[in-house]
């Protein structure tokens, strides 16, 4: 799960993540960066909290783990759409749901807020065409309350088997495991 970034200085960069999706997810946020740059736009990361006036209140790490607990959280599901079977995921609306029946908010337009700031802090992440899109700004909402916008949690073991785009190859085998050794790659 390693990738390469040369800079213009040809000095390379090489980064590694801890699983596929994690690899594609920094990919697709680098390319952003990068797009907005050359545009001659500014690129400076906004804290959510702000951005969305979140309340002082809410802990967004201490509900990803309510979010996470066996018991009383989000039940992760296999869920196919278009050919593709989306393992270990959940759908915006399940989400919402979860969010409501928890007391974590008072309505869904709450909750679309707070799954918003969820999913821009990295707690959530999109899986399939339709959150991605929101996810990437071509809806009103980042995060999506619908039955066909599949979300997941960055370290459930999500894959996905079917067909895939070539911007989004997800492969079954992603040699999850124990780490035998571990290090950091340094610029050569």
């Amino acid at each position: 799960f390693v990738f390469k970034l040369t800079v213009a200085k040809q000095q390379d960069h090489f980064f590694q993540a801890a699983y596929l999706e994690e690899r594609d997810a920094w990919v697709r946020d680098i390319k952003k960066a990068i797009h907005r740059i050359d545009g001659g736009q500014r690129f400076a990361r906004k804290s959510t909290r702000k951005s969305i006036r979140l309340p002082e209140t809410i802990n967004l790490s201490a509900l990803y783990l309510s979010m996470k607990d066996p018991e009383k959280g989000i039940k992760e599901l296999k869920l196919e759409k278009d050919k593709r079977v989306f393992n270990h995921c959940f759908t915006g609306t399940c989400v919402i749901d979860w969010l409501v029946s928890s007391s974590s908010i008072r309505n869904r337009k709450e909750g679309l807020l707070l799954a918003s700031s969820l999913l821009s802090e990295g707690y959530l992440q999109p899986a399939g065409d339709t959150s991605k899109a929101a996810a990437e700004g071509l809806s009103d909402t980042p995060f999506l309350d619908l039955s066909d916008a599949y979300y997941y949690f960055p370290d459930s073991g999500f894959f996905c088997e079917g067909y895939s785009s070539d911007d989004d190859v997800v492969l079954k085998e992603e040699f999850r495991g124990t780490i035998v050794k571990q290090g950091c790659l340094l610029k050569q």
